[in-house]
């Protein structure tokens, strides 16, 4: 496949690299449920992302119910997948443990970073799952808020539905040889 013509053997044969290169986003799903240990490796892995000064302010919201599955899906116009998907993810930020002054927006970095945790262990264990974006827009931040009874000190920063694949997916090449740049732009 042209993905992989770009990486040395060496690196092929490396099943965490792998994994990195061969996930994709996964917008349909089966029936099946999600364990309780599949959701507790997946929340592992997010809370095992980097953070600025160790403050860790993430909170992650499970979701299983299928009324509420069904909610979030008729509120958010970018995330009518989590109708069909078994359960979903939402990552918050705790205001209680940003930094304030000149990093005090870092929180937004640290929860990219447990995001993506979150979508490499679902693709590792066999699952799928895709990114939707709550934060920075007020007027899907509302819905998640009051959908599930989130407090004011919380930001919902993403939902992210996740579940067995209903297909198999190639990943995309996604090597641009030209953006790399060596000492200087």
């Amino acid at each position: 496949m042209e993905i992989y013509n770009s990486i040395p053997e060496l690196f092929r044969a490396n099943e965490a690299y792998m994994n990195i290169i061969d996930r994709v986003s996964v917008r349909r799903y089966t029936d099946r449920t999600l364990s309780d240990e599949q959701v507790s490796a997946i929340l592992h892995a997010a809370m095992s992302a980097p953070s600025g000064v160790n403050r860790q302010p993430w909170e992650f919201i499970v979701i299983d119910d299928r009324k509420l599955l069904d909610q979030l899906a008729d509120a958010l116009p970018y995330a009518k997948m989590a109708a069909q998907a078994p359960a979903a993810i939402v990552v918050c930020g705790n205001k209680e443990r940003f930094l304030e002054g000149v990093d005090d927006n870092l929180w937004e970095q640290d929860l990219s970073a447990a995001s993506e945790n979150i979508l490499l262990a679902a693709h590792a264990i066999g699952l799928g799952g895709v990114w939707t974006c709550l934060y920075p827009h007020e007027e899907r931040i509302a819905p998640v808020r009051s959908i599930l009874n989130i407090p004011d000190n919380i930001i919902p920063f993403n939902l992210i539905p996740i579940g067995c694949p209903e297909h198999s997916h190639a990943p995309m090449n996604k090597w641009h040889q030209e953006r790399v740049h060596h000492n200087r732009f």
